[in-house]
């Protein structure tokens, strides 16, 4: 009895075995078919050309002065509104090249003394605007002037090792 019911779940498992293979090659045959029929309804589009008047352009050259000529700078400047006090250092002109802004005063003293250490006129300055949250700002302003056109001659080089430098205009 143990014989026959083996042979015959064998023969019921070999028989599951080939159906599965049928099916499989079935659905295989179905995706084919589908892909082709998808090619198949896919538009050829065909896109007109249009030829244009292309216009002849010379080009220009121009020359690359290692002098920076102030009058062609369009230099933003900005006001501080509200209180501002100098902290150390001279009094401010009308235009100042702030390179640094800080919440700690320590942070600002350091940077002015290395300033100074490279025969920059530094200052400090307290601010009392809020910036993120952040009242009473330490500005760290590299140099000062009457002019404008000093200034923004003092900010270009001053950007080479503090990037982000700006002119700050005292009323």
């Amino acid at each position: 009895m143990k014989k026959i019911f083996l042979f015959s779940s064998v023969a019921v498992l070999a028989l599951c075995m080939s159906s599965c293979k049928a099916k499989e090659d079935a659905w295989q045959q179905a995706y084919n078919k589908a892909t082709e029929n998808a090619v198949e309804d896919q538009a050829v589009v065909q896109v007109p050309t249009v030829q244009e008047d292309v216009a002849k352009v010379t080009p220009v050259t121009v020359q690359n002065n290692n002098a920076t000529d102030v009058s062609r700078i369009d230099s933003d400047v900005r006001t501080i509104n509200g209180k501002l006090d100098v902290v150390s250092g001279k009094p401010l002109k009308a235009f100042s090249v702030v390179v640094g802004s800080f919440v700690n005063q320590t942070n600002a003293e350091s940077l002015k003394e290395r300033l100074a250490e490279n025969g920059y006129d530094a200052r400090v300055v307290k601010t009392n605007e809020t910036i993120n949250g952040h009242t009473e700002w330490y500005r760290v302003i590299a140099s000062s002037f009457d002019d404008k056109a000093s200034a923004i001659a003092s900010k270009e080089t001053l950007k080479q090792t503090y990037a982000t430098a700006w002119l700050l205009y005292v009323k």
